[in-house]
Formats: C-alpha cells, sequence, structure tokens
C-alpha cells in the first residue's frame, strides 16, 4: 500500500511517500522553486515522490479538510460582520477557487498517476500533526500535543496514540491560539509571519521579561489546564488579513519595529516576555496531557513545537520519561503526518518500533551521485579536488579547525527547517568572532542569531546538561555546562549589537546569551559522513562539537542541488565548498562569477 500525503495552499507546502508503514520520501517545495514558505501546489516536491515509489500509487491524502476550513471561514465572516469586508475580500478566490477544489487541482497535476476509482482522502489538520508526531516515534503508546496557529478549527489539541490508533481527547478553538499570539509578537518585532518566529526566539535571551503580567492582564488569559482565552480587542486577525493594529501599539507604549531599524532594549524585553508566556502555556497543555492520558511518553508536532526552549523545559522538568518532536512539526510535516494516518489508522499497516525513530534521521530528501556533480562542475567550468571517503572527512576537520567555513551538500537533503549535516555550513566553534561572521559576512542575516552545536552523540554530557543526550533533530535547547561557561558582567548595552561578541565559554559561537545551546547530537549510524568531519575534528582540536547551520542566505530556502550551493557558496564569503567527495576552494574560483549585484536576487526579509 503506497500512499502519497500533501500539504498546500497554506505555507510550507510538501509532499511525502509511504509505503507499507515506511516512510520512503518527503521534501517541500520550497526547496525546488527556490521560494522561501513556498504556498503552491508542491508540483515537484510530488514529482520526487513520485520517482521514489517506483510503481503505482494507491491512495492519495491531503493534509486539511477544506470544508472544515470554510465552515470556520463563514462563521469568522458572520461573527465580525459588517466589518468583513478585508477577510472576505482577501481569502474569498483562494477559500472558493483553491482549496474545495483541492482534489480537482491535484488530480491535474498527478495526471495519469492517479489511483484508478480513488477519490482523496482528507484529514484533519492537527490530525495530521498528531499523526507526524505519534508514528514515527519510538514509543508505542504516548500522549500527543499538537499547537500552531490554526488548522481548520483547532489551534492546539491533546491526543493519545496506542499502536495503530490515535484519538484526538481535548481541543482549544479559534480564535484563541497561542502560534498565532507569538506570531503577532513576532510582527510587533520586525520579523515576518511565518518566517520569523525562530528569530524572536533568538531574541528572547538578550531580554528581561519585564511585560509577562501586562500581556497576561490584556492579552491573553490562562487557566490551570492550559487553556487560555485570548482578548480579541487587540487583534485584527478576525477580520484583517494583519495580526495586530494600533491598539497593540499603545498597549507597548511603542510603535511596531521597521524590519530593518536597529532592535532596542524594549523589544528585547518583548520578545523575553511572549517567550515566558508561551513557555508557561506550552508547560500547562503538557501537564495536562500527562493527567489525561497517563501516559510517560509524550509526542509533540504543529509549529509552536519548533520552539526548542519551551521543549527543552518540558524535557528537562521530568514531567515525562522522554519526548519525540518531529523534525518537520510545522504544515510541511502535515504532508508525511496524513499519508501516515491513512497507512497506520486505515488500513492498519504495523509500526515497527525500534530503539529510535524511524524518521530515518529525516534525511528523506533528493541525493545526488559523485557522476552527477561532477557533471556539474565540468558544465561551469569550476576547479574541484576529488577525495575518497577516508579523506574528504580529514579535509574538511582541517579546514574547519583552521577557521575555514565550509559548506557541504551530502547525502539525501533533509525534510525539515533544520539542517542536519546534509546541506549545513560548517565552522570552528571555539573561534570568539565566528558568531558574528557566520551572521553578517556568510549568512547576511541579524548578527544576534544563534549557531547551533552538533556534538558526537557519546560526547554530549561533557558539553551540555542536556537529558538523555539524545537530541537529533536540534529540536532542544540545553544548557552549556557550568565547567566551560565564561565570567561575564550583566548585560547594560541597549544595543544588542553590542553584547553579541561577547565569549560566554570556551565555545562561544554555540554558546547564546543565556548559556543555552540548540543541541544536535550526531551518531555514526544515523549519519557516518557527518560523524566521521566531527570525529576527525576532535582528534585535531580535541573538541567533539562544530557549528552547523543552514546551507542558505537570509531570505533563501536551504540548498536542494549541487547547483544551489555552488551559486550560495560563490555569492557569500564561505571558503571552501564539499559536494560529497569533491572539494572547491573559493580562491581557485572564478571570481567574476561572484558580483555585488547578487543581493537583488535575495528578498531579505
Amino acid at each position: 500500500m503506497t500512499i502519497l500525503g500533501i500539504s498546500g495552499l497554506y505555507h510550507d507546502s510538501a509532499a511525502a511517500l509511504v509505503k507499507d508503514g515506511e516512510i520512503v520520501a518527503a521534501a517541500q517545495e520550497e526547496r525546488f522553486t527556490r521560494k522561501k514558505a513556498d504556498a503552491s501546489l508542491p508540483i515537484n516536491a510530488i514529482n520526487y515522490c513520485l520517482e521514489a515509489a517506483k510503481g503505482e500509487i494507491d491512495e492519495v491524502v491531503y493534509y486539511d479538510n477544506p470544508l472544515l476550513t470554510l465552515d470556520r471561514w463563514l462563521s469568522n465572516s458572520i461573527m465580525v460582520s459588517p466589518n468583513n469586508e478585508k477577510i472576505i475580500g482577501n481569502s474569498y478566490s483562494q477559500m472558493m477557487r483553491q482549496r474545495i477544489w483541492i482534489q480537482d487541482h491535484l488530480k491535474k497535476v498527478l495526471g495519469n498517476k492517479w489511483p484508478k476509482g480513488k477519490n482523496l482522502y482528507v484529514c484533519e489538520h492537527h490530525v495530521s500533526h498528531a499523526a507526524s508526531a505519534f508514528y514515527p516515534s519510538p514509543f508505542e503508546e504516548a500522549a500527543i500535543l499538537t499547537i500552531d496557529g490554526v488548522g481548520e478549527w483547532a489551534t492546539a489539541t491533546i491526543g493519545v496514540g496506542k499502536g495503530n490508533g490515535i484519538e484526538i481527547i481535548k481541543q482549544i478553538d479559534y480564535p484563541d491560539s497561542i502560534g498565532l499570539l507569538y506570531s503577532a509578537f513576532t510582527l510587533f518585532c520586525g520579523f515576518k509571519v511565518n518566517f520569523g518566529e525562530y528569530k524572536l526566539m533568538g531574541l528572547a535571551p538578550y531580554g528581561e521579561p519585564k511585560y509577562v503580567d501586562l500581556i497576561k492582564s490584556n492579552l491573553i488569559q490562562i487557566r490551570s489546564d492550559g487553556s487560555f482565552c485570548l482578548n480579541q480587542k487587540y487583534f485584527s486577525y478576525m477580520y484583517d488579513d494583519k495580526l495586530i493594529d494600533t491598539e497593540f501599539e499603545r498597549l507597548f507604549g511603542i510603535e511596531k519595529r521597521h524590519p530593518e531599524a536597529l532592535i532596542t532594549k524594549p523589544y528585547m524585553d518583548i520578545a523575553a516576555s511572549i517567550q515566558a508566556v508561551t513557555e508557561e502555556v506550552v508547560f500547562l497543555l503538557a501537564r495536562q496531557a500527562r493527567e489525561i492520558t497517563g501516559c510517560k511518553y509524550l509526542t509533540m508536532a504543529g509549529g509552536t513545537a519548533l520552539n526548542c526552549v519551551a521543549n527543552g523545559k518540558i524535557l528537562s522538568s521530568d514531567l515525562f520519561e522522554d519526548i519525540w518532536v518531529q523534525p518537520a512539526a510545522g504544515d510541511a510535516g502535515g504532508a508525511l503526518g496524513c499519508a501516515l494516518y491513512v497507512s497506520h489508522h486505515v488500513h492498519g499497516s504495523s509500526r515497527k518500533l525500534k530503539n529510535k525513530d524511524s524518521q530515518k534521521g529525516t534525511y528523506l530528501g533528493p541525493q545526488y551521485t559523485n557522476e552527477e556533480i561532477k557533471g556539474f562542475l565540468d558544465s561551469i567550468g569550476a576547479q574541484c579536488h576529488y577525495y575518497p571517503n577516508n579523506e574528504v572527512h580529514k579535509i574538511i576537520a582541517k579546514y574547519i579547525s583552521e577557521g575555514k567555513v565550509v559548506g557541504v551538500l551530502q547525502g539525501a537533503m533533509e525534510f525539515g527547517p533544520r539542517a542536519l549535516g546534509n546541506r549545513s555550513i560548517l565552522a570552528n566553534p571555539m573561534a570568539k568572532d565566528m558568531q558574528s561572521r557566520l551572521n553578517l559576512k556568510i549568512k547576511y542575516r541579524e548578527s544576534f542569531r544563534p549557531f547551533a552545536p552538533a556534538v558526537l552523540e557519546e560526547e554530549c554530557d561533557k558539553y551540555f546538561d542536556l537529558k538523555g543526550n539524545n537530541s537529533p533533530y536540534m529540536l532542544f535547547t540545553a544548557p552549556v555546562k557550568e565547567n566551560l561557561r565564561l565570567a561575564s558582567e550583566k548585560n547594560k548595552e541597549d544595543d544588542i549589537y553590542a553584547i553579541v561578541n561577547k565569549s560566554r565559554s570556551t565555545i562561544p559561537a554555540v554558546t547564546h546569551v543565556d548559556y543555552s545551546a540548540r543541541v544536535q547530537t550526531v551518531n555514526r549510524e544515523t549519519n557516518p559522513y557527518f560523524y566521521e568531519v566531527i570525529k576527525q575534528f576532535k582528534m585535531l582540536t580535541g573538541c567533539g562539537v562544530v557549528v552547523n547551520t543552514s546551507f542558505n542566505v537570509r531570505g533563501e530556502p536551504i540548498v536542494c542541488s549541487p547547483k544551489d550551493a555552488w551559486r550560495c557558496f560563490m555569492r557569500t564569503e564561505m571558503d571552501i565548498l564539499v559536494l560529497e567527495n569533491y572539494v572547491l576552494l573559493k580562491d581557485e574560483q572564478n571570481k567574476s562569477y561572484s558580483d555585488d549585484n547578487w543581493r537583488k536576487e535575495y528578498e531579505l526579509d
């Protein structure tokens, strides 16, 4: 039974393929179109999955129920009448011409690949999230927590998974949404909604949670079971395509920050405050999930499950024995979840439980052979050096140890928003200026943004206080060990850029301002190539950690192909490019490719 799951027409469109309960392939449309968070029908991702199918498709399933979404849209329009002109004008065409006709649109895309005599399955949005969280997890039975902006009516659910079955027990409905609340603050602090929530999370440690009481007194009422109610006086998403209006600005006494304006102390404090409120809500919901399910394990999905700080606090609390979070927790993961739901829950495919999850390291996208790479390099006249497997890891480690910045494309592309060693930029975590250098000269983004450490799994407890020493998907934040920390004065500066370059530990490039780090643990079984690179780096330096950030620049999706990687390499100040076994040095390339006009190609958010 081969099942194609699809998400699309909202944001982060994707496709996934599941065969007899096993995950075969998954990819996001943005990686092919180079349009970040691409919301279109995922034609390229579908074609990739069809190639991986190597046979007929038995079922096609969509991750959202358009009729329930239509019900919410109509109800919302009636509720805010007569102030519904903007909400109808902005979304009528998409709702009436695209979403409710999703089967017809997908039949055109698939053509003769559409399974004969079959209709489209639709799966409720939060059921798709729940399935993406539970089925790949290593647990026979677990509580399920999903939190996002909105899907049909639900904005958060608590459920339970056991064997092949999933049951949603409790849910919170629109317009009350912790995801929309967090996005409202994302916008207020000058970042793009559905793009910049992780920036807000990265900004939070620079501030103090001075506005928590103001938020809880005016914007959100939080109950002891984690349920909540938003004060719609301060929000405009029910009647406009904007999240907030002037009432929101009046409450905080400052204007919404312009995207390119200096980030000053009030915005740092606001970010810290909404992060604290979000952590409180997520923890209370997790505690409620524990109480009503009785499960000792927790699984999570939905966009809010990408808040690795909140995840880390649940993990360290001992509320659950272990937690598993879907690496593609946002809408892209819904494509995988709906396919898994139909495979397991509808058709009864058995789960093959292992000590580790069945997500396959989330390395589920396209990969390229050395022959394909050499053909591309020859076609553009690039200068390159070939090294066998036992040498290329040593070469990468050597360059990193010398302070070089190395872009790596190898193996299958990651599914989800995190680069995990296959489409990564790697650097030395012990270099004091590496965070600013990577942000300003390689990534072309805000210099305050933190970088993640990739650490050998067996070395994790030497560097980080991470429960279980297991975080393969970079979804938990953990404290850097006390013995590695350096004394630092309390931040008094109003300008965030004056704070960034202070060394706070012996691995300063991956130590955030609050001595935390978003950890990725790497083991030989899941990614032998990346594991060997870090191992060789340790042999050279004594450090079992490297900086790992996604191979892209600001405003651009993570690279997919050798062409994408070459383009990014030549138009940044990256030193080395590695494509499988081929190593390219910047100094040996034709510099005419790297011109000053490249920035015009990027939509800098």
